[in-house]
């Protein structure tokens, strides 16, 4: 999937999160505001297009790691009454790194298939040492992943989660841009639109 998809499925993650929300956290939500859900989550379904041949696995993972996020999300309104965003962020990281430790050596047990698309296949490729540079670049991302999540769970920490979601829709054209510059990917007019 091209970045500005998956980055415009993921926009599905503020109906979900407000969703979840009003059914785990009893949050309240006015008409105005499930108004705004329901345009944007329209403008998702104009993006994935739903029994269309874009709409594929791709997509499907997408979603069901956005809803794991809401999930997150949850979980980080539920506790900011007795931990810190630093603390928050902190567990987060290591979940995810022990889920990591755990699924990697699966991926050695499980071959590609042989029609994998080179965005899938690379993950069942035997172990390469990484680079100095390599190194450096994951290094990198770490810092910056620690400090998402550190903003991420003071934001959630701060507002209700049906208010601080529809910020997250800043991310789309910064994707945009960043699928154009790097993959060269034209985004398409629906995904515009949306």
């Amino acid at each position: 999937l091209p970045l500005a998809d998956v980055e415009a499925i993921r926009f599905s993650g503020p109906l979900m999160i407000t969703l979840l929300s009003v059914v785990i956290l009893g949050e309240q939500v006015g008409p105005r505001r499930w108004s705004a859900l329901l345009v944007g989550f329209g403008g998702v379904l104009l993006i994935i297009r739903p029994g269309a041949a874009t709409f594929n696995l791709g997509s499907i993972f997408v979603l069901i790691s956005v809803f794991f996020y809401a999930l997150v999300v949850m979980v980080t309104r539920k506790l900011q009454t007795s931990d810190s965003s630093a603390t928050m962020a902190y567990y987060s990281s290591l979940v995810y790194l022990a889920a990591s430790l755990t699924l990697t050596p699966l991926a050695g047990l499980v071959s590609a298939p042989p029609d994998a698309h080179p965005s899938i296949a690379f993950l069942f490729r035997a172990w390469t040492m990484p680079t100095t540079l390599d190194l450096v670049i994951m290094a990198g991302l770490g810092l910056i992943w620690a400090t998402w999540t550190y903003l991420m769970a003071r934001a959630y920490s701060l507002a209700q989660a049906s208010v601080a979601a529809p910020f997250e829709y800043v991310a789309l054209p910064i994707n945009i841009l960043w699928g154009f510059l790097i993959w060269h990917e034209i985004p398409t007019v629906l995904t515009l639109a949306g």
